[in-house]
């Protein structure tokens, strides 16, 4: 259904020692601005090439934060399964599983521990299946399987998803002896990304943070937040994600035959993309992509994915360095964050981004209990 065309485009790593490359997948709805139906049709797809295999069993998804949160939401949604992320920021008062996503510009991932006992000794799951945009040696998988054979030994069983693909037969050999299931959309082979990465020039254009007071924009708080960083039910998330949606409807009224963005925030992409798909439904021409903590270079050639960087301060941590790539002009631009107030350095830096070809501007929070 999917071809190497459709899913991947190779950029290059910002000052990253260990892999030089990263897979861009346009269709994905985080680096790139996509129509939000063909990002919640490729996670669909990717549910698909598993959604029957597992029939029977009690399963917990994992999305990898932060580029695959949304895909691990879709594919709980369609499996009405439990579902958890992993995550980079901190929550107050859990106990954590710690591991090491090896190549990334951002090592440390974790679990909320408490959660994972609650899936497994109270829900009694049978399966994790961990989602992920791309696979290259599987590694970071593995290390938390470790961790969770340990902590709840002869317990659980596994299973991997991801849209690409690129292991070598090495370590596909490796999952295979472990009786780990490998599913994915599209096989790839990786052995060329480096060299490709390292011919671009990397001579886009690189706008610096803005953090001064970004002026007039509109700002809204929604009820009804879940935080996917903790355990969940996926058809509950989903209908909270509706009451999402009435809100800001009734906030912004009706919208027709408009250019919009709806963009998320690191970690918090889903509700971006599931809002965009409902402005969409009414006859909008919507795009949807998320601010990130990639540092990834921006550079001119045509075939490149990212021709313009904007240096943010996250909405999460205003001593944190995040991105927001290839912004164009639209009438109306939408964020969607579950960010809590106080961050006015990471507010104003992506307000002010947006600003430099965007005029109207909603800040949505999605906070509140």
């Amino acid at each position: 259904m999917y071809t190497e065309k459709d899913l991947i485009r190779v950029a290059l790593r910002e000052n990253n020692t260990k892999r030089n490359y990263l897979i861009v997948n346009p269709l994905q709805g985080k680096h790139v601005p996509v129509p939000p139906c063909k990002a919640l049709n490729l996670f669909k797809a990717l549910t698909g090439t598993f959604k029957n295999n597992y029939k029977g069993e009690k399963l917990l998804i994992i999305g990898f934060a932060e580029t695959a949160t949304a895909i691990g939401i879709q594919a709980a949604i369609d499996l009405e399964a439990l579902y958890i992320q992993t995550t980079r920021e901190d929550i107050p008062g859990v106990k954590y599983l710690f591991f090491s996503e090896e190549h990334s510009h951002a090592t440390e991932q974790r679990l909320v521990k408490d959660d994972i006992d609650i899936a497994v000794e109270d829900k009694g799951i049978d399966r994790i299946i961990f989602i992920e945009d791309e696979l290259t040696t599987g590694n970071t998988i593995l290390n938390i399987i470790k961790i969770l054979n340990k902590e709840y030994p002869g317990r659980l069983k596994f299973a991997v998803a991801s849209l690409v693909n690129g292991m070598e037969e090495k370590y596909q050999d490796i999952y295979n002896r472990n009786g780990i299931n490998l599913h994915y959309i599209l096989k790839t082979d990786n052995s060329t990304y480096a060299k490709r990465a390292g011919l671009f020039a990397g001579n886009g254009e690189y706008i610096p943070c803005c953090t001064a007071n970004a002026g007039r924009y509109n700002t809204f708080n929604a009820s009804g937040w879940m935080d996917t960083r903790r355990l969940i039910k996926a058809p509950e998330y989903k209908r909270a994600c509706e009451k999402l949606w009435q809100e800001i409807y009734s906030y912004t009224g009706e919208k027709r035959n408009k250019s919009i963005l709806v963009a998320g925030t690191e970690e918090f992409m889903y509700p971006a993309l599931y809002i965009g798909s409902k402005l969409e439904g009414m006859g909008n021409s919507v795009m949807t992509h998320s601010a990130t903590r990639s540092p990834v270079a921006a550079s001119m050639e045509k075939d490149y994915p990212l021709h313009s960087r904007y240096e943010l301060r996250s909405l999460y941590d205003k001593n944190r360095v995040a991105y927001i790539y290839n912004i164009d002009a639209y009438d109306e631009v939408i964020i969607i964050t579950d960010s809590h107030s106080g961050e006015d350095e990471g507010v104003n830096s992506l307000v002010n981004a947006l600003k430099r070809k965007n005029k109207n501007i909603l800040l949505a929070r999605w906070c509140c209990v």
